[in-house]
């Protein structure tokens, strides 16, 4: 009787063992599923940094700035006119926006300096999103920069070492200053063309007249040369030397063609004048009829005079007219 329990607990042991295999291995855990990176998501504002983490007074610092966005946002980085206090802006550089799955990419950097004495010193540029008719301007983040001093830091009760004192001056090379000469001929050249443009004709006129009357002085100057000569030696070559002078004189004086007229057309020209149809009718005689200068001395004299007067006219004529 001892042994049947014993029997049965063995019995029990192995059932249990048997059942328990068919559920250990339909319990077998699967393996998990692999975990797929989440796409990239846009930046709710433009993200700005600074390249380096520290700065000299005065040295060369670039700051980036970026922004992820939409494909569909137009965005427009700001430009020199930008607040860059306490930098100063130098120049810029940017690239073109990329896309990849789904997401733009916009980049600049700025090249900025800066002369302020804050240990630390920020920036917070923005950047404008075009949306049809309106904009909206989103600010960056704060981006910091440390200030890197050169001078030694001096106890509070310190005194302040004394300047040194240089006064020493340096050549300087001697350089064209082309912007204002520029300038300066611009200005003239306005200037010259509006006085050309107001006192132009009044100007042109007056040259005109003096050019005229120098002509004329300097024809009757001529004319009285010839005069004496022809009343000094009654020579016909004298007083033919008069009478082409006059032609010519009033050829140039009318701008016509008067030196290459005969005496009929001379006389049809100035309307039948007594004084140059006398004058050149006679001179024709004597000239072309061998007819000697002494024997009409008094009427060669009045000829040639009366061709002087005639010339005065006509410059005078021609004087107002001009």
């Amino acid at each position: 009787m001892s042994q049947l329990p014993l029997r049965l607990r063995w019995l029990g042991l192995l059932a249990a063992l048997w059942l328990s295999c068919p559920a250990q291995a339909g319990t077998e855990q699967a393996p998990a599923p692999a975990v797929r990176p989440s796409p990239a998501t846009p930046d709710s504002v433009p993200v700005g940094r600074f390249v380096t983490p520290a700065v000299r007074v005065g040295e060369l610092v670039e700051y980036e700035l970026t922004f992820r966005h939409a494909p569909g946002l137009n965005v427009i980085f700001p430009d020199s006119t930008a607040p860059f206090k306490p930098f100063e802006y130098v120049r810029r550089r940017y690239w073109p926006t990329r896309t990849r799955q789904g997401l733009s990419l916009d980049r600049c950097r700025y090249v900025l300096r800066t002369f302020a004495l804050d240990s630390v010193q920020q920036l917070r540029l923005p950047v404008t999103v075009l949306r049809g008719r309106d904009s909206v301007v989103v600010y960056g983040t704060t981006a910091a920069v440390r200030l890197v001093r050169t001078a030694p830091a001096l106890p509070a009760e310190a005194e302040l070492p004394p300047l040194r004192q240089d006064t020493a001056l340096l050549p300087l090379e001697a350089r064209f200053n082309y912007p204002y000469w520029l300038a300066a001929a611009a200005a003239v050249l306005v200037l010259a063309a509006v006085v050309w443009w107001t006192f132009g004709r009044n100007l042109r006129q007056r040259y005109r007249r003096y050019r005229t009357a120098r002509n004329h002085v300097y024809f009757l100057a001529q004319y009285a040369r010839h005069l004496e000569r022809f009343q000094l030696s009654r020579s016909l070559a004298n007083m033919e030397r008069a009478i082409t002078l006059w032609k010519n004189y009033l050829a140039r004086l009318e701008d016509n063609s008067l030196n290459t007229l005969t005496t009929k057309e001379i006389v049809a020209l100035y309307g039948g004048d007594a004084d140059v149809a006398t004058a050149l009718r006679l001179a024709d005689r004597v000239i072309y009829g061998n007819q000697l200068p002494d024997e009409a001395a008094e009427q060669t004299d009045h000829a040639l005079d009366a061709l002087r007067r005639f010339a005065d006219r006509r410059y005078a004529l021609m004087r107002t007219a001009r």
